[in-house]
């Protein structure tokens, strides 16, 4: 791997780690010697240009006997390593992209080593190691075969032998939405997705072990156009979204036997959910969310980026909203996101991407010259509590922008473990893209003091919590 040319050294001298960059780098080249560094320029969603270094080469996969080598293409921003590559394949004029779990329609890759990304624990040996073995689990390319130009009886061979990926968004798949618990938020969570997203067909599902239900006999007695209700948890199959309001505590117990209870209730359909729904993302609004996702997750089985929490999703578009229409003469447009635990200890950051975007680039903490108009939102936020339909209104936006793969960054809860030197496998709300295939983590951002020390504090209370849980 050589980093001696003009241009390499250019781009190689404005990166923030140089050095550890360097030493990354030289390590990969022992691995993977056809590995090449280049410069390029990189276009982000935005359009927004940078120059910066790319790794370039093969990777080689095992299937069904035969060896066969991928090209990939690996982004390295100016942060690198201590933030992930943005990878792709590179696939030739004779390969066509087959979109799956691990990889979308432009080829952009998606792994939990990206989503979890935590240097130096993580290392882009590492990556490409998992990449490998997903890989060939999954190939992400096939042959483009030229045989449907030439004869109808080629271009019936050729479509008999095409294999329909089940993970791709279809004009004629069906798409559907499931939400567990017939309560209030329930209930207004399926009025409000509804309203927002283009679902074929929407089941509420009320379940007899949550305390929160009653409201479904309406909603049977009105018929809504493509809305289900059911008290069989098997009616959630094949959903590509399944949204989990149920709690199961009374007003009488203790904290921790308020929580246990949860865990109880969960543990007797998370995991038939997930089974019902392998590919579905679980997006949980039972309280306490940034728990009840940690435990979600845990009884699902599912990957990392398939359990999310609705989180600080809420008080962050409040917040933008606050700032860019009631303090912000004009709208800048000026982008603000709450993160951390959904209790008093969340703290705000700004970013500078719009709604839409995927560009990874590093959040910004609040500095001394805008604490004083963060300070007079944050405030004015405190006096708008979350009622049954805001939450559902929420929970409505997160789940358009997964079933449309929009792509559009959302604060929810997710695995932090890794995120800003978090070193616990803790759930907290951080900016997520959402698409299809669930969440993909923005990259950390170093906080203020005292903002350091509110995570640091939920990430303590969260460890403690979970260690007096009975899973």
């Amino acid at each position: 791997m050589d980093l001696s040319s003009e241009s390499v050294k250019k781009v190689l001298s404005k990166y923030k780690f140089r050095d550890v960059a360097i030493e990354e780098l030289q390590k990969v080249s022992r691995v993977y010697t056809d590995m090449e560094v280049k410069s390029g320029t990189y276009t982000f969603n935005d359009s927004l240009q940078k120059d910066l270094l790319k790794l370039v080469g093969n990777i080689p996969i095992r299937y069904q006997g035969h060896s066969y080598n991928l090209p990939i293409l690996l982004w390295l921003l100016d942060s690198f390593p201590f933030t992930p590559p943005i990878c792709f394949l590179r696939p030739t004029s004779s390969m066509v992209i087959r979109e799956g779990k691990h990889v979308d329609s432009k080829g952009r890759i998606h792994l939990p080593g990206l989503h979890n990304w935590d240097h130096p624990k993580s290392s882009v040996n590492g990556l490409l190691a998992e990449m490998i073995a997903k890989f060939e689990e999954e190939p992400p390319l096939g042959t483009r075969s030229s045989a449907y130009g030439n004869s109808p009886n080629d271009l019936l061979a050729y479509v008999s032998n095409l294999k329909v990926n089940e993970g791709v968004n279809r004009p004629d798949q069906e798409v559907k939405v499931s939400v567990i618990g017939g309560g209030d938020l329930g209930i207004a969570a399926v009025l409000s997705i509804m309203a927002k997203s283009s679902v074929d067909k929407l089941v509420l599902i009320d379940i007899p072990e949550s305390s929160t239900k009653g409201g479904t006999m309406d909603l049977e007695i009105f018929s809504l156009p493509n809305v289900e209700v059911s008290k069989d948890l098997s009616a959630s199959a094949g959903s590509k979204v399944v949204v989990v309001t149920a709690n199961a505590w009374s007003d009488e117990q203790s904290y921790l036997s308020v929580v246990q209870t949860n865990v109880d209730m969960y543990r007797g359909i998370i995991p038939h959910l997930a089974q019902l729904s392998p590919k579905a993302v679980l997006l949980i609004a039972s309280q306490p969310v940034d728990i009840m996702t940690h435990v979600a997750w845990r009884q699902s089985n599912l990957l990392p980026t398939q359990v999310i929490g609705v989180g600080c999703n809420l008080d962050s578009e409040r917040l933008s909203h606050i700032i860019n229409i009631s303090l912000v003469a004009n709208n800048t447009g000026k982008q603000a996101w709450v993160i951390g635990e959904l209790s008093e200890n969340k703290v705000a950051v700004w970013g500078n991407m719009g709604p839409g975007t995927d560009q990874l680039q590093a959040l910004c903490p609040v500095s001394n010259s805008t604490k004083p108009l963060m300070d007079r939102a944050l405030e004015m936020l405190k006096g708008r509590g979350q009622r049954s339909w805001s939450v559902g209104l929420s929970i409505a936006g997160i789940t358009h922008s997964i079933v449309t793969d929009q792509k559009k960054i959302h604060s929810v809860t997710t695995l932090a473990e890794g995120w800003g030197g978090i070193g616990s496998k803790v759930f907290l709300s951080l900016p997520c893209i959402l698409g299809e295939s669930g969440s993909t983590r923005l990259p950390g951002v170093a906080l203020g003091s005292e903002d350091e020390m509110k995570v640091r504090e939920s990430v303590a209370c969260q460890v403690n919590l979970f260690m007096q849980l009975k899973m």
